[in-house]
């Protein structure tokens, strides 16, 4: 892999925090954080053929993309000068089959903004979807879908 940097780079160039996690037993068993915040039950979705009975790492994947795109979209708003107070975002991430005999994931995101114009809501989801880590790391590997209403 070369470490050549282009402009379209969305690589870190200081890393400034590292989270950590361990799972134990796969999608049937549990997962830790280093610092004791997280320990939780993983089980397979029923969807799935699993009991359901736990978190799921789709869940988990919905939960950190939703929260890190809604603080992106904010971190844009508040530089463009607008207050998104009431607005959300909502993630629902799939996984099936791929054409390579693993599995992928697609994601979309629901965006509700609710005090502001659509075209000035359009921007800032575009403006956030280019600062987003999560949409950075996605970008070019799964399908992301965002929703506007």
């Amino acid at each position: 892999m070369s470490d050549t940097r282009t402009d379209t780079d969305t690589r870190p160039t200081k890393i400034m925090y590292v989270a950590e996690a361990t799972a134990h037993g796969g999608r049937d068993g549990y997962v830790t954080s280093q610092d004791g915040r997280i320990g939780l039950k993983v089980a397979m979705p029923p969807a799935l053929g699993g009991d359901g009975n736990g978190t799921n790492p789709e869940q988990l994947f919905a939960a950190g993309f939703s929260s890190c795109f809604h603080n992106a979209l904010v971190l844009v708003g508040r530089r463009a000068g607008f207050d998104l107070t009431g607005s959300t975002v909502a993630a629902k991430v799939g996984i099936g089959p791929n054409a390579h005999q693993g599995y992928g994931l697609a994601v979309a995101l629901s965006v509700s903004l609710p005090v502001l114009d659509q075209d000035v809501a359009a921007r800032l989801v575009d403006a956030a979807h280019q600062v987003c880590p999560y949409s950075n790391a996605t970008r070019g590997n799964i399908d992301v879908t965002i929703l506007l209403g």
